[in-house]
């Protein structure tokens, strides 16, 4: 009763308390998180604005109703959820906890890829991988490099494992798309590729950076193949579904968390022209372009926006050097727009649930004032992070008016 006569100022500092205490408690409730988490508590839609509405609006350098927020998890995470709230599908974990964004994929339908005598394998991209287990989750990792022995742009070329656009289902994706939207609109994402991080993935990195230098018409080549491949994909994709589609995200890591992989130059004139060459493609159609790159690539912001024209940047890892989140959106962010932030080093795996709630808080006061943030873990949340601390942060970000 106390709840029907709040403001909805009061109502979500009431709510917000409630669920705090919940979430400190030694046993979690699922019962009772998931009746906290329920849009009839929250009183989310009393602003009349939908997800995709409050997405699009922060991109555009405008102040939504609150900080559009967004979820990205390894399986492991995903098991917690779903254990936790007895859900078997992804999106009715989303709907439940009110995440504006959802990630789109057509489903693989290609030749069967090929898995070798000791269990190793090569994935859609050629790259040879196998299955390591650590004391928290299964993760693949490089097994071989393919193309490390290539000499010349015509091996390169005569490859027998370039994948082609027909091996995805591209009518698939409206599937998805319609179920991601089946509780209000949400702000749909299609994830393209990387061209650097995946050409490297078949050469080996060290060899790769080597050949920057010795041979860089053998390595430009595998990384012009794939952005062909990319450019083909994305073209059907939205031939099939030009509308649904809100957002692309491409991504190459080029940097570690003390600096970047190569210098500025280098980047420029090896990696760069890749990028623009698809993202010029992307470009003409009404999307917004996001870009991921762990690390310390302060150095490369301005031509990433300047240079490959992308909207938003991800994922602004916190521990990486010069990435200040304040010092960003003051230089940057009246044009470019932010994903991510959130810490999975320290505070996300080690905090306590207050101290979630805290980052969140700040994260969103200091990337979200004026629009252009979506507030989200700065990369998968990770099998180490306590489920207590997930929840917190849906429901801190749920809070960021």
């Amino acid at each position: 009763m106390f709840l029907f006569f709040c403001t909805a100022h009061e109502k979500r500092m009431f709510i917000q308390m409630n669920i705090e205490n919940l979430l400190k408690e030694t046993e979690l409730n699922p019962q009772a998180v998931k009746e906290f988490f329920s849009k009839k508590y929250m009183d989310e839609n009393s602003s009349g604005m939908n997800s995709h509405q409050r997405v699009s609006l922060s991109l555009n350098h405008q102040e939504p109703d609150r900080v559009p927020f967004d979820f990205w998890g390894v399986p492991e995470t995903w098991d917690k959820l779903f254990e936790f709230f007895s859900f078997t599908k992804k999106n009715d974990v989303l709907d439940l906890l009110g995440v504006d964004c959802r990630i789109v994929s057509p489903q693989y339908c290609g030749p069967e890829l090929e898995v070798l005598e000791d269990g190793r394998f090569y994935n859609v991209w050629g790259s040879l991988r196998k299955i390591v287990t650590n004391e928290y989750s299964q993760y693949e990792e490089y097994a071989g490099f393919p193309l490390a022995e290539v000499s010349s742009v015509a091996q390169v070329e005569q490859w027998d494992k370039w994948p082609r656009s027909e091996y995805w289902d591209w009518n698939s994706i409206g599937k998805e798309v319609k179920e991601a939207n089946s509780q209000e609109p949400r702000h749909i994402r299609y994830d393209i590729g990387g061209i650097f991080e995946t050409a490297w993935g078949v050469f080996g990195l060290d060899n790769f950076l080597i050949a920057l230098y010795e041979k860089p018409e053998v390595v430009c080549a595998i990384m012009d193949c794939y952005t062909e491949i990319f450019i083909s994909n994305f073209k059907n994709l939205m031939s099939k579904n030009e509308g649904l589609i809100d957002m692309v995200y491409t991504y190459d890591d080029v940097a570690t968390q003390d600096g970047l992989l190569m210098s500025p130059d280098m980047w420029r004139q090896y990696i760069l022209p890749f990028h623009q060459k698809l993202n010029k493609v992307i470009k003409e159609y009404d999307v917004k372009l996001i870009y991921h790159s762990c690390g310390a690539i302060l150095p490369l912001v301005e031509a990433l926006r300047d240079e490959m024209h992308i909207d938003v940047l991800n994922p602004l890892q916190p521990a990486a050097k010069g990435m200040d989140m304040a010092y960003i959106k003051k230089t940057f962010g009246d044009t470019l727009a932010f994903h991510g932030g959130g810490d999975l080093q320290k505070t996300l795996p080690y905090g306590s649930v207050d101290e979630v709630k805290e980052e969140v808080k700040s994260l969103c006061r200091t990337l979200g004032t004026g629009g252009g943030y979506i507030c989200t873990s700065a990369h998968y949340m990770q099998a180490d992070i306590p489920l207590r601390n997930i929840l917190s942060f849906f429901s801190a970000s749920r809070s960021c008016h």
